[in-house]
């Protein structure tokens, strides 16, 4: 006999019969039965419909749901408006999210002149699926009518001062968010050490986490959605320089650790720190709360790091080191810019301030959430140099 899980329905069709409704999950499908006693379907549920489901049912109905009732029950991916589309990791971004399967909108400025390289790129991203809108922080309305368009709002216009340091623009954005007043997801231009947490960080260094912190302040005050991406150390900044500042390809032959070289930092490939922050755009679990970005393998100090690439070159690099003293001392007399990245990396290897504490109940680990992505370790990611 089938496996039949419940009685449904009982009802009284004449004085002495009654309509039995069993539910059959495998077939998916409502059986209908006439039986005689309303005490036994009460009373001995499973041994009457042992009994009744033996005899020939009255009628089968489906209860396979139709295909549009199946597509309004699908969760529909969000349409996705992504600023900085051409950037660093802008352009992660935006693959990712096709990749992902979203709709996915750039915005580009009109007065992009003729820089060739990006309005290739724009083109190239159209062929792939995008869609490209014109607009500028510089026009309010522009920024409205594109985020209309939208579900979700991510932004990744550069706060790194050795490029363009444009992170206050975002008010602007905000304020047409509020005015779009559709948006149901936005994601500021974060992905670096959690300003939350470097309240103590150090002149000039702290002005982009006092900038991160002030838009912060007027998303929550506006109460627009939001998920902040911690995504810790690019690994095209950090890894190829083995952690060196000014530094983008590794030595073979020697290398200067910072201090002792055992402070743990956390590095992560730029195109794992794009898809792991398209995954969180409709992940409930995300909501109005930080993500960092902790691979469990890449959780590493620049020790360990010139390790691994001593083992792939199959040599010892020559070392040495310079004290915090020392180095702090060096940013005198340097230009602004470098002296606000060079504090940065003080904060991150000489006090290890990416991995010196534990995550609360306000934030989420992405290598948690999305453990079937296959994030590229430190060893895969140097092998590129080799």
């Amino acid at each position: 006999m089938e496996n039949y899980t419940a009685l449904i329905l009982w009802k009284r069709v004449t004085s002495n019969r009654y309509l039995a409704v069993v539910a059959n999950p495998h077939k998916k499908s409502l059986f209908l039965y006439k039986t005689k006693t309303a005490y036994h379907c009460f009373q001995h549920q499973q041994k009457t419909i042992k009994s009744i489901c033996y005899k020939k049912p009255r009628k089968e109905i489906s209860i396979e749901p139709q295909p549009r009732e199946r597509r309004k029950r699908k969760m529909e991916k969000s349409k996705v408006l992504i600023i900085g589309g051409t950037g660093y990791l802008g352009k992660r971004l935006v693959k990712a999210s096709l990749a992902e399967g979203h709709e996915t909108y750039i915005l580009h400025r009109a007065e992009i002149g003729v820089d060739i390289e990006k309005v290739q790129m724009l083109l190239s991203f159209k062929e792939q699926g995008a869609h490209l809108v014109s607009g500028s922080f510089t026009d309010h309305q522009s920024l409205v009518k594109a985020i209309k368009l939208v579900d979700v709002v991510i932004c990744a216009i550069s706060g790194v001062h050795i490029r363009s340091h444009q992170i206050l623009l975002q008010l602007k954005l905000i304020d047409a968010i509020k005015d779009a007043g559709n948006v149901k997801r936005f994601l500021p231009s974060e992905f670096g050490t959690d300003p939350a947490r470097m309240e103590d960080a150090l002149e000039p260094g702290r002005v982009t986490f006092d900038d991160k912190m002030i838009v912060r302040k007027a998303i929550e005050d506006a109460q627009i959605p939001f998920t902040y991406i911690s995504a810790n150390c690019f690994a095209g900044y950090f890894l190829g320089g083995l952690c060196q500042p000014g530094k983008i390809l590794p030595s073979r032959d020697s290398v200067v650790l910072l201090g002792d070289g055992n402070k743990k930092a956390i590095y992560v490939e730029e195109d794992d720190i794009a898809l792991y922050t398209i995954k969180t755009i409709d992940d409930p679990r995300a909501l109005n709360k930080t993500v960092y970005l902790r691979p469990p393998k890449n959780v590493l100090s620049q020790r360990e790091v010139v390790e691994i690439w001593e083992k792939l070159i199959g040599k010892e690099l020559q070392k040495s080191s310079i004290p915090k003293e020392e180095f702090l001392a060096s940013l005198k007399g340097q230009e602004y810019a470098h002296q606000v990245g060079l504090i940065h990396y003080y904060h991150v290897c000489y006090e290890g301030c990416l991995a010196n504490f534990e995550i609360g109940n306000d934030a989420v680990e992405a290598s948690e959430l999305y453990p079937e992505i296959k994030y590229t370790t430190v060893e895969e990611y140097m092998k590129r140099y080799l």
